[in-house]
């Protein structure tokens, strides 16, 4: 894995100045001036000390994770103590210190970067926040990705008014900026300040807690690299986020953490600290959540239905599809994973956690162990609790994100069409263990999906339906918070409200639409991070359409999205039909269905 930066290095001088404030000027509007023509025998200075800036930054960060980089014709090396040039160094920074206030003395014009176009192949380049390039050096660096295809260039978009980088931007796999964003993709961005950094325009961010000189100066290039480096590496957005801010406020003047280094720290942290985040990455707009956690009974009646062998490589195999899917990133945010996928393998060798965060997609785990009937009853509860804290922290340590729990209601009716389940007792009890593994799940560090299903299956009118999915938000939502779960990190999977399948007065798409908007807007909190449909047995067209009209009757307080399972893979599933020469016929049946759902969004 080869970097090549494009960049500056730049010699930074630190002057620790005294603070005697007699060395003040105070101007006509207040504003208070460090006054530089003092007497060098009365005003002194502490500490003075120097670094390596600019590209220097970025290229330690980056050795000190692992991965070979280099600066375009340089001869900087980096060593145990740090970065060592032969090369004289032609900008100098010189800062200020006092009364913990950097003040900056440059030059007004920066030193033009010099690219010289690479013999060898580089899997990305990396243009610095320290570079300043010619329309020359600009024209190279595209012949270069045009020659190279396999190359991914990564910007960082300091000055918008910059004519010679707005000219390469669009080709740019991925960009940080720090004031205005460019047009691009949100997915591409990835927003830094001196006191948070963000990806795709979310609006929880990651806090730094330090406002020195050292991260005045160099929070841009240290957050940077770090992010940079651990999404080369595999590392999840959060994880890098994370890994960027312990970095930033742990490293010294002259030394950056290496990786092992980064990574204790981080598991030291608190696990629970980045819920909120996540749960916004899972909903972010244009997106949905793939539910692939079928469990082992299910997956075996798909398979027998098509005479396809259940056996652990087909299993295997036809999860592998969905994830290898082209672009899958940039039509889901997350996946549900089953116990047995979580641990198989991809064609490249990665487990598919690994592999899912590769592609910028959360993992997640269905963590409820299937139904059992209450006693003297054919009503049902959800499995699961026991252990369910051991099971949740070992997901985490695995780089899963957030995990699943589904209960089950069903609508049965009397002679004369009255309701006769599910009872109170059912949805309360149902309800609660819903709380329990929520809050459980939070304190494991897994943002949890809460799924109380209303069964498709059944003989109900949609206002029924209505009536019931209702009266099971009240009770899921007053247990949630008697259970102290934090709905700002907590996902709502729930059923359209529509008439079940046996009805002879089957639910239009406009009708699906006004009455799950209303009950929605009615029964779920403003606080809660976001709001899944699942397709519950739905022909994959009928679930989109339905998804298409309830979207329309926003807006919502929370995103909304879509969380499918067979009305995204039956298609796919079909096409594949247990033979891999179908793979592609496969791929593009998946696809399909995921554009038609994002474009109804």
């Amino acid at each position: 894995m080869n970097i090549l930066v494009v960049g500056n290095i730049i010699k930074d001088v630190y002057l620790n100045l005294d603070s005697r404030t007699e060395n003040f000027e105070t101007d006509k509007n207040h504003t208070k001036w460090l006054n530089l023509a003092f007497n060098a025998e009365e005003h002194y200075f502490f500490n003075r000390e120097s670094s390596f800036g600019g590209a220097a930054v970025t290229l330690e960060v980056l050795s000190k994770l692992g991965l070979p980089a280099t600066i375009t014709n340089s001869d900087l090396k980096i060593t145990t103590d740090g970065p060592v040039t032969n090369q004289p160094v032609k900008t100098h920074r010189y800062i200020l210190l006092t009364d913990g206030n950097p003040c900056y003395l440059a030059p007004s014009n920066h030193e033009i970067t010099n690219f010289a176009t690479p013999d060898d192949f580089y899997d990305y380049i990396y243009i610095d926040r320290s570079a300043k390039l010619s329309p020359t050096s600009i024209n190279k660096i595209s012949s270069y990705l045009d020659l190279s295809k396999n190359t991914k260039l990564i910007v960082y978009y300091k000055d918008q008014n910059d004519p010679n980088l707005n000219q390469i931007i669009s080709q740019a796999d991925l960009v940080f900026y720090e004031n205005k964003k460019p047009n691009l993709p949100p997915e591409k961005l990835i927003h830094i300040s001196e006191n948070h950094f963000s990806y795709q325009n979310i609006h929880e961010n990651v806090s730094v807690d330090r406002i020195d000189m050292l991260t005045h100066l160099s929070v841009y290039s240290l957050a940077s690299a770090t992010i940079l480096g651990s999404f080369i590496l595999g590392k999840s957005v959060e994880e890098s986020l994370r890994l960027a801010r312990i970095n930033v406020e742990s490293s010294t003047l002259n030394s950056t953490l290496t990786l092992q280094e980064l990574q204790e720290i981080s598991d030291k942290s608190d696990p629970t600290e980045n819920l909120e985040l996540i749960a916004a990455n899972l909903v972010l707009k244009g997106k949905g959540i793939l539910a692939a956690d079928e469990s082992g009974g299910s997956i075996h009646k798909k398979f027998e239905n098509l005479n396809i062998p259940d056996t652990y490589e087909n299993r295997r195999d036809y999860r592998n599809i969905f994830f290898t899917t082209q672009n899958l990133e940039n039509y889901v945010n997350g996946i549900i994973l089953f116990d047995e996928t979580a641990r198989q393998l991809a064609d490249n060798g990665q487990n598919f956690v690994d592999f899912l965060i590769s592609r910028r997609i959360i993992p997640g785990i269905k963590v409820d162990q299937g139904l059992e009937k209450f006693e003297n009853s054919e009503e049902t509860y959800t499995k699961g609790l026991e252990n369910l804290d051991l099971r949740l922290r070992e997901y985490y340590r695995m780089g899963l994100r957030f995990a699943k729990w589904r209960a089950a209601f069903e609508i049965r009716l009397d002679a004369q069409g009255n309701i006769l389940t599910p009872t109170d007792q059912a949805i309360t009890e149902n309800c609660r263990i819903l709380a329990e593994y929520a809050s459980t799940c939070q304190s494991a560090g897994l943002v949890p999906i809460v799924e109380p299903e209303l069964v498709y299956d059944g003989n109900y009118t949609i206002d029924q339906s209505a009536l019931i999915t209702s009266k099971i938000l009240d009770e899921l939502f007053n247990k949630l918070r008697d259970y102290h779960v934090n709905l700002r990190a907590c996902i709502l999977k729930v059923n359209m409200v529509l008439a079940g399948k046996q009805s002879q007065q089957q639910s239009t798409p406009a009708e699906v639409g006004q009455k799950t908007a209303e009950v929605l807007k009615t029964h779920v909190p403003e606080d809660l991070a976001g709001v899944v449909f699942l397709s519950g047995g739905q022909t994959p067209e009928q679930a989109t359409a339905n998804l298409e009209e309830i979207v329309k009757n926003g807006s919502f307080p929370w995103p909304v999205t879509f969380s499918f399972a067979r009305a995204l893979q039956d298609p796919a599933l079909y096409a594949w039909n247990g033979d891999n020469q179908n793979a592609e016929k496969a791929h593009q049946a998946f696809l399909d269905r995921l554009i038609a759902n994002t474009k109804v969004l």
